[in-house]
């Protein structure tokens, strides 16, 4: 379908309600991490470190996906001796498939469950980039990252019968209002901007979405994303002065503390109120639905294949 196909399928309605979620703050959460695993992406600041802390707190033992082995180092020091925290990292660059094998390949070996995932390592370019593997940066750490974790996960996720995948999506999968462009993942034929690729990225993580939901459908293990608000991170911050200046101006100035975010994760993790719920996609914790183009059914094995072909995975 084409972007004309696309928004003809938009109804006031349902920018009325985006505008409305936005405002709202996620519901409160009363259940326990205690004993239970999660593994965490991007864990040493923002929502990933906020997550870390609060999930640490609710008792949760955590395996911390992380890229920089210092930060890493502080957010386990810090974890341990506040709240006693058992503790893992594995190092990996989303940029790189080969690191991301290895680290589905450690988290493989674990003895014990895994009761939460939560996806949240991205990235936000301004011009174009390709990683060592060829392939557009912000498509593969922000899809293609959590795509080649969860589909080698996949068998064991399903005989242990009990994780909540959570994937940190993002409004801006409203971006890429014609869709995801498989015949042009460079950008030859199309104008790159940073909001473009990034929806992209985000578009095609909700369409996989539905496979990996039918997937898990006869069994506990449950996958849904969540747009986490705009909050003060680091996204973004390996972009050109002038880009860090804007933003600072136009965005972080009313951006929420990332805590917020975490606490929208945590009901994920640990509510009743969603148990067994899968295959949404939520603002917060209020249940929304996505742009036209990333709720198209017609795409998905489409974008699932070209996942698995860029992953190395057909």
């Amino acid at each position: 379908m084409g972007l004309l196909g696309y928004l003809k399928q938009y109804r006031i309605q349902d920018m009325k309600e985006l505008s409305e979620n936005d405002k709202k703050e996620p519901l409160p959460c009363e259940g326990s991490l205690e004993g239970k695993t999660a593994v965490i992406t991007g864990a040493t600041s923002g929502i990933g470190l906020e997550t870390a802390r609060l999930f640490a707190r609710k008792g949760a033992d955590l395996i911390c996906l992380n890229r920089d082995p210092e930060k890493s180092d502080r957010v386990e020091k810090e974890l341990k001796e506040k709240y006693n925290c058992n503790i893992k990292t594995i190092y990996v660059d989303f940029t790189s498939f080969e690191q991301v094998g290895k680290a589905a390949d450690a988290l493989l070996s674990l003895t014990v469950p895994i009761d939460v995932i939560i996806y949240n390592a991205g990235v936000f370019n301004t011009t174009k980039q390709f990683t060592a593997d060829g392939v557009e940066m912000v498509f593969q750490v922000n899809h293609l990252g959590s795509f080649f974790l969860n589909y080698k996960l996949k068998e064991k996720l399903k005989k242990e019968n009990r994780a909540r995948i959570i994937y940190v999506n993002s409004e801006g999968h409203r971006f890429a209002l014609a869709g995801v462009h498989l015949n042009d993942l460079a950008w030859r034929r199309h104008i790159y901007t940073g909001l473009k690729s990034y929806g992209t990225a985000k578009t095609a993580q909700l369409l996989t979405m539905q496979k990996f939901d039918e997937y898990f459908s006869d069994c506990s293990v449950t996958v849904n994303a969540m747009h986490p608000g705009n909050v003060r991170s680091n996204m973004g911050n390996n972009n050109g002065r002038l880009y860090r200046k804007m933003h600072e101006k136009l965005v972080l100035s009313s951006a929420k503390d990332p805590e917020i975010s975490a606490r929208a994760l945590l009901y994920h993790a640990a509510s009743e109120d969603v148990s067994g719920v899968s295959g949404r996609f939520y603002n917060f914790t209020t249940d929304e639905k996505p742009a036209p183009h990333a709720r198209d059914k017609n795409r998905v094995d489409a974008v699932w294949n070209k996942s698995l072909e860029l992953c190395g995975l057909s």
